[in-house]
């Protein structure tokens, strides 16, 4: 998990728009964009959540069909999607005060990632 908030203000304040939609796309299929309350606890609460919902060692036919043994990794990207929107208003995000932009990467192996963030507004 990967706090991505600064970079993605900083996108917004350097786009000189003042109020419109900020969305945070990731390319691939086993990462996701969420936010959560990025600190130590959640942290671990967070994959311990996940293995409850799409356990590593259940038998998925991804990996039968692929052996590459990453099936789970395609289950949970799927539940929290590729992709988040985000207000901002006055150049600002509208994040709550706890609320964080996290990239997620449950692959079962290092990948190399790209992350495209659109604004739209005026």
């Amino acid at each position: 998990m990967i706090d991505i908030t600064h970079e993605v203000e900083d996108t917004v304040n350097k786009s000189g728009l003042k109020t419109g939609i900020c969305t945070v796309f990731c390319t691939g299929s086993t990462g996701s964009i969420t936010t959560i309350e990025y600190e130590g606890g959640l942290l671990e609460d967070f994959p311990v959540a996940m293995e409850r919902l799409a356990p590593t060692d259940a038998v998925y036919e991804h990996h039968l069909r692929w052996h590459d043994g990453n099936g789970h990794s395609h289950v949970r990207a799927s539940i929290l999607g590729p992709s988040l929107t985000v207000p901002f208003v006055n150049g600002k995000l509208t994040l709550g005060t706890w609320q964080q932009i996290t990239f997620i990467d449950f692959d079962n192996r290092p990948r190399s990632r790209r992350l495209e963030v659109v604004l739209i507004g005026e």
